[in-house]
């Protein structure tokens, strides 16, 4: 079973994360996709996240009855700050059967060279690539290992912008999936 791991803060999950997840289960070959909630990126600042146990259960409001996506709560587990090699690791050693492949923006693929043991991920791991306006991915474009997802609809959405707007008091509702917009709005944890 080929599983996409899709990592991020989600703080907090929105439309964008969901159809970017949705999007690879419908039109690469993954079986499913695991949206791994990470407790800290190592590249990013973590005075804004909210609570761990919040921003997955945010992740399972969204995901809802959809079969093919999975929230993971995998990382909370493994040692902070946490490494994308570390984890796909420890995956590995706990199902054997499972392929795993990587998700990631353009974004994210221009910056590689930052990541632990990323000459690693290059050469064992499928990464799919949605790519983002403004990032130049020809340096990577001979790499097998590197599959370019085309057509992928992105929204210009920030999970910055959401929390500032409820700090405002704004609404965010169509930002967030319905069942994230009504949590959110009855919970305060990001006011």
């Amino acid at each position: 079973m080929k599983t996409g791991l899709f990592f991020g803060s989600f703080n907090p999950v929105h439309i964008g994360h969901m159809i970017i997840a949705n999007h690879m289960i419908q039109y690469t070959d993954m079986d499913e996709v695991w949206m791994v909630v990470s407790p800290q990126n190592p590249l990013k600042n973590k005075a804004s996240l909210a609570n761990n146990n919040d921003r997955y259960y945010l992740v399972q409001l969204a995901i809802g009855d959809n079969h093919a996506l999975r929230a993971s709560n995998i990382e909370f587990s493994l040692p902070v700050p946490s490494y994308t090699i570390d984890t796909l690791t420890y995956l590995k050693e706990k199902y054997p059967s499972k392929s795993f492949c990587l998700i990631m923006g353009g974004d994210n693929l221009a910056t590689i060279e930052k990541w632990k043991n990323y000459h690693i991920l290059l050469e064992h791991y499928d990464i799919y690539v949605y790519n983002r306006p403004g990032y130049d991915l020809e340096k990577y474009e001979d790499n097998p290992r590197i599959h370019i997802v085309d057509n992928v609809p992105l929204l210009d959405i920030s999970a910055t912008f959401i929390r500032q707007a409820l700090k405002e008091g704004k609404s965010i509702q169509y930002l967030v999936p319905e069942k994230v917009y009504e949590y959110l709005t009855e919970y305060n944890i990001y006011r």
